[in-house]
């Protein structure tokens, strides 16, 4: 199997390494999924999932499209840390050609798929409110954990603030809010579109797209 990728030029690049960052940031632990079909690369990351393969709790993946030089045609998994260094080598080596790395790693929520098709505009949110959403949520969790929080509270804590539900008219869980302004999909002043599907819920921008169950959990 071919575990290179080609890009079409120096820009994607440079936004594939900002978006893994970002990503690498919400979680150093985390992992990248990466997809090709044909021309279009597709990278979800998912800064808050519940661990559960069954997908019965919260997950909030992220997701970054691009399109590629050469076609290709793969379905992988890396920690956002090695894939992220592969793509700075080729930065600084000033070629369109990362070489993935030759290890792959397994988490519960790549098994977690949501819908392709029947996805339905519903509405917009502004930036701005997506952006207090996430700052709420922030201030909440650190008012919650105290420094002495054990990982597998701290895990249960942020699950139960990031599962809330923020607008009523949206069924949006907090934590889809949080991904949406930590992943930097977002343009100041710029609306973000709301598309449903069987239960999901999509926020999408230019940038990229946020996807995660609808969540039915109020304050």
């Amino acid at each position: 199997m071919d575990k290179n990728l080609i890009f079409q030029d120096s820009g994607d690049l440079a936004d594939l390494a900002k978006y893994l960052e970002r990503a690498y940031r919400l979680d150093k632990a985390g992992a990248s999924k990466v997809r090709a079909f044909g021309k279009v690369l597709a990278i979800y990351v998912s800064p808050i999932y519940s661990g559960s393969m069954l997908g019965d709790g919260l997950t909030v993946i992220g997701l970054r499209t691009i399109n590629l030089a050469k076609e290709a045609e793969l379905d992988l998994l890396f920690s956002t840390e090695d894939l992220l260094a592969k793509v700075n080598q080729a930065i600084a080596a000033e070629v369109l050609e990362v070489s993935l790395p030759a290890n792959t790693t397994r988490v519960s929520w790549a098994g977690i798929s949501p819908p392709r098709q029947g996805w339905q505009l519903t509405g917009e949110i502004e930036q701005q409110t997506i952006s207090q959403w996430a700052k709420d949520g922030i201030a909440e969790v650190a008012q919650a954990l105290p420094e002495s929080a054990g990982s597998a509270i701290a895990a249960r804590v942020r699950l139960q603030i990031w599962g809330k539900a923020v607008g009523i008219e949206h069924n949006l869980p907090a934590g889809a809010a949080f991904a949406m302004a930590g992943l930097g999909f977002m343009l100041k002043g710029v609306p973000v579109k709301v598309y449903r599907a069987h239960g999901w819920i999509r926020l999408t921008k230019d940038f990229g797209h946020v996807i995660s169950k609808e969540s039915f959990k109020f304050s």
